[in-house]
């Protein structure tokens, strides 16, 4: 996904925004057509508001989803990185996540659910989540910082902290992988290993006394 990114993003939006008019039209058309029974008035608008608020949380996962695909790729091109095969699924389904949880509170409140209770549960659950997977995350960041910083990239001659000589085969969002140039055996390190150590590059320095 290569190019002008507006392009994509209004692709993607035609349709629900397309639904989103034919919805607004219906209640409108409708509203004054139909006889609603005066203790069924709040629930019908509560239905039309739930309806709303799953078109426009259709359309913000079609848009989060066009960007960061937009994005990754064209990062991906500079860093000699393969963010599809990891960063960008996890990322992707992060955020829908996020938008459907969100889109779930709100129609619940609007239906006069009491959502506080829900929203500490989840606030709950996440902190336990974040604890229990604190080294897996440390991790997903550096590796993140990996990709951004470029220390070494895919393919770079380079010395661990370990002194062993190695060729870099994969920069992974948690670990990376990496091999010896002496026996050809596969290393595999944590980025967040990676991130607190010495690394010397020896392809950087072959490029620049080339330049």
């Amino acid at each position: 996904m290569k190019g002008v990114l507006w392009r994509y993003l209004l692709k993607v939006s035609i349709l629900p925004v397309v639904l989103f008019m034919v919805l607004v039209y219906l209640y409108f058309s409708l509203w004054h057509k139909i006889h609603v029974p005066s203790g069924w008035t709040g629930f019908f608008k509560n239905i039309m508001f739930g309806v709303f608020a799953v078109t426009v949380a259709f359309w913000l996962q079609r848009i989060s989803g066009t960007i960061i695909s937009w994005y990754a790729r064209n990062i991906a091109d500079r860093t000699k990185v393969v963010w599809d095969e990891e960063f960008i699924p996890l990322f992707r389904k992060a955020t829908k996540i996020v938008i459907w949880v969100i889109t779930i509170i709100i129609v619940l409140a609007r239906f006069g659910v009491n959502v506080n209770a829900l929203i500490a549960a989840l606030g709950v659950s996440s902190l336990a989540i974040a604890l229990a997977a604190q080294d897996t995350i440390a991790n997903i960041i550096a590796g993140f910082l990996i990709m951004v910083d470029r220390p070494f990239r895919i393919g770079d001659e380079i010395k661990l902290p370990s002194g062993e000589m190695v060729k870099v085969l994969d920069i992974g969002i948690r670990r990376s992988k990496f091999l010896k140039l002496d026996d050809n055996a596969i290393v595999i390190i944590p980025n967040l290993d990676l991130s607190k150590s010495k690394i010397i590059n020896y392809t950087y320095a072959k490029e620049q006394k080339t330049v």
